[in-house]
């Protein structure tokens, strides 16, 4: 396990799913396995980037070459609605203070569960491929559909 590695040092460090797994019957019975190295008592007081993450906690982990299509978020549309923080699956949403500030591809799987709870005109997130570059999409957003 890391010692006193801060989250911000070993995110996504390393490839969910490319070490060994274990099958259900070769853990160890009554094992645990912490989230947080050290004494965590006052963990949630910290912001995330802040905590110190062991090994075996899924934040440092990445399952970006799972995706295929990805969320773009266009800061112009959004209305801060928390929707998409909300009903984000993997917690890739990341906001501060009730104010989107952008996606953590590390963690987003490409479920588009954001987009579909998108309430805005057009939605302030769209799916696009894997390879798209932030401006290409930004630049092809939809204009607002009139009713």
């Amino acid at each position: 396990m890391s010692k006193g590695i801060l989250a911000v040092d070993n995110r996504g460090k390393r490839e969910l799913g490319a070490d060994k797994l274990v099958g259900w019957d070769e853990v160890t019975q009554g094992i645990v396995l912490t989230s947080f190295e050290g004494d965590a008592a006052n963990i949630a007081s910290l912001k995330a980037e802040e905590r110190t993450y062991s090994d075996f906690n899924s934040y440092t982990a990445t399952v970006a070459s799972w995706r295929v299509i990805k969320p773009i978020y266009n800061r112009d549309i959004c209305i801060d609605c928390q929707n998409c923080w909300v009903w984000c699956p993997d917690s890739s949403i990341i906001s501060r203070d009730k104010q989107m500030l952008g996606i953590d591809y590390d963690h987003c799987k490409g479920c588009q569960v954001c987009v579909e709870v998108c309430p805005t005109n057009p939605k302030s997130l769209l799916m696009f491929v894997e390879a798209e570059e932030i401006e290409t999409a930004l630049a092809q957003w939809p204009e607002k559909k009139k009713n």
